[in-house]
């Protein structure tokens, strides 16, 4: 089943994908382009802020209420001149000036929407509206980072974005998945009836250094509890498949959506394929040879299958992921390591 993310697409184009619309071709593009970031204090956030802070023309503003982001993701850019980190909550209104914003606030783990899951659905729908309200106001292209959780259980395999998914509106998830889809019926509503520049990304699977150690997606957990030397605990029957995608290659993906001038949505996400036996195989050989594999009791919900058809990314974007997973994990065990404090044993 596992698969190498170039050979996970059978919807290969003919041509070489066109250039991206670079920014400076954009009307966005001015002197100083100042962007917020929602949930920037979050793990794919962090990240992006890396990346657009990199660029000596941006200004970038973080709005995070700390549920799931730390302040430590970003301490490297506190008291930076071209940066601003506020604390907010973006069910409430933000009055900022600002010429793109890249909305990413919410919880994106099943442990913590499912402990909050009015405050989950809240942050989609409410959260969203107040952004978009925002970028009426201001004149601001808004991106949105939609998921592949919209598809649901598909029954189409491998997803892409014509597939309209298949949902539970009232199981356990569906506070986040449902709010996902509420999001993006949002972003075209403001776009068709305001005029809004709107970028939607649906991203899949995403794994790398900061994440939540104990935040109870399959990659952290595999990897904390190798570290710690505990059983790898595989949701039964372990043959649910996952695609993973490195966070710098999905933060380039954000980017190019941002940048070119496709509205979406669009898959971002990397199209290797792996069954959940077959990532805690992978996890303990790179990482401890001596765990124990384990079947524990599955979720609810839990989708059997998961793949992104990102033709659109590769045609529309000329974007495709580069960091393989056997690449891509020991960079991820080396943060976990640094923050549990378990050095790696010669």
């Amino acid at each position: 089943m596992a698969k190498e993310a170039s050979n996970g697409n059978h919807n290969s184009a003919t041509k070489a994908p066109p250039t991206p619309s670079p920014l400076r071709f954009s009307k966005y593009f001015q002197a100083n382009m100042r962007i917020l970031v929602t949930g920037g204090a979050g793990f794919i956030g962090s990240h992006l802020v890396d990346r657009l802070m990199e660029n000596e023309k941006n200004e970038v503003i973080v709005a995070d209420n700390y549920f799931t982001g730390s302040k430590d993701n970003l301490k490297k850019w506190i008291g930076h001149p071209r940066f601003e980190l506020i604390r907010h909550d973006v069910t409430e209104p933000l009055l900022v000036e600002v010429d793109q914003i890249y909305h990413l606030a919410c919880p994106a783990s099943p442990i913590f929407y499912k402990y909050n899951p009015v405050k989950t659905i809240k942050t989609n729908v409410i959260g969203t509206l107040n952004m978009l309200g925002l970028a009426k106001r201001v004149g601001a292209r808004i991106l949105l980072t939609s998921t592949s959780e919209v598809y649901g259980d598909p029954l189409v395999h491998p997803q892409d974005e014509s597939y309209w998914g298949n949902v539970n509106p009232i199981g356990v998830r569906s506070c986040y998945d449902e709010g996902k889809r509420v999001a993006e019926t949002l972003m075209f509503d403001y776009h068709r009836q305001h005029g809004i520049e709107i970028r939607i990304a649906r991203i899949f699977n995403t794994y790398g250094p900061r994440m939540n150690i104990d935040d109870g997606r399959v990659v952290s957990n595999f990897i904390a509890q190798a570290i710690r030397k505990e059983p790898l605990t595989v949701q039964a029957p372990g043959t649910q498949t996952r695609s993973f995608c490195y966070v710098s290659d999905m933060v380039d993906g954000l980017i190019r959506l941002m940048e070119g001038e496709n509205t979406g949505p669009i898959n971002i996400g990397n199209p290797g394929e792996f069954t959940m036996m077959e990532l805690a195989e992978t996890v303990k050989e790179l990482i401890n040879p001596e765990v124990e594999i384990i079947e524990v009791e599955n979720t609810p919900d839990d989708p059997r299958q998961r793949k992104p058809d990102i033709t659109k990314a590769k045609e529309l974007l000329g974007w495709e992921p580069k960091i393989k997973l056997r690449d891509g994990l020991p960079l991820m065990e080396e943060d976990f390591r640094r923050r549990l404090e378990v050095p790696r044993e010669n």
